[in-house]
């Protein structure tokens, strides 16, 4: 075990005290790399897997460095106290925590060493095998489907959702504790037919109890500007309450447990 905390991987920021993301007070570790290129991310500057500069209010910082699993478990066990209790922990982010899965995986063992409570906010784009690992020491998934038709997942995000549909549901059958997760977006996938198409899908997953809607924002504009590039969405606007209450709706007729936030 006290190998794992040599493991080193390239983290952008660990922010503490969050109460999205999972259950209490959390620490979310926000690991740099990701497969997809979704057009209206709002992390951009973890896209990257490599350390790269930013400037924002025009001040330039480099984000991600590479870091061990012993420094992380330094930081987190600071709040343990917190996690204890509101029955909080960590809850690994990024970009996608399953493109360093050597790294999450060494951070998952030494957390469930500590009895932290684990969760991954993953888009499951990745082998099934790499995910299986992790399952034993993950005690929730935090799972974002954001289409349910191949060619417009491509689209939008550069990638097919066959991989990740596919993984849900052997995620599911393995008997892991999951929500799903679904950014809605306009132009993307913001209608009622699209929301119900994902919310019935998600509703076929084994044991899958919740489906969580996570309305689409713009908070992360300035970091394209910063990391000098091109934001696809600057001109979309986030839908109203009415619109989000009128999916949400929708979601409901799925049977699953739904709710708008996460």
């Amino acid at each position: 075990m006290q190998g794992i905390y040599q493991t080193k991987g390239i983290l952008s920021e660990i922010q503490r005290f969050s109460v999205h993301d999972g259950p209490g007070i959390r620490s979310l570790l926000f690991l740099k790399g990701c497969p997809l290129r979704c057009q209206w991310c709002c992390n951009p500057e973890n896209i990257n897997p490599d350390p790269e500069t930013i400037t924002q209010n025009g001040v330039q910082r480099l984000v991600g460095k590479e870091i061990t699993v012993e420094d992380i478990m330094h930081t987190v066990i600071k709040d343990m106290i917190y996690y204890r209790r509101s029955g909080g922990g960590i809850t690994l982010s990024g970009g996608e925590a399953l493109f360093q899965p050597d790294f999450t995986l060494a951070i998952l063992k030494a957390c469930k060493d500590r009895r932290i409570h684990t969760a991954i906010e993953t888009t499951g784009c990745a082998k099934y095998d790499v995910i299986e690992k992790m399952l034993p020491y993950l005690d929730l998934v935090l799972y974002d489907i954001k289409h349910v038709v191949d060619e417009k997942h491509r689209e939008f995000t550069g990638q097919s959702n066959r991989l990740i549909l596919e993984n849900a549901m052997k995620i599911g059958a393995a008997g892991a504790d999951m929500i799903i997760r679904v950014p809605v977006v306009p132009t993307f996938n913001a209608t009622k037919a699209e929301i119900q198409l994902i919310a019935m899908f998600a509703a076929q997953i084994p044991g899958v109890k919740q489906i969580h809607l996570l309305p689409y924002h713009r908070l992360g504009q300035g970091k394209y500007e910063g990391l000098d590039r091109g934001y696809k969405f600057a001109d979309i606007e986030p839908l109203s309450v009415d619109e989000m209450h009128e999916l949400y709706e929708v979601a409901k007729i799925s049977g699953l447990h739904c709710q708008i936030g996460g």
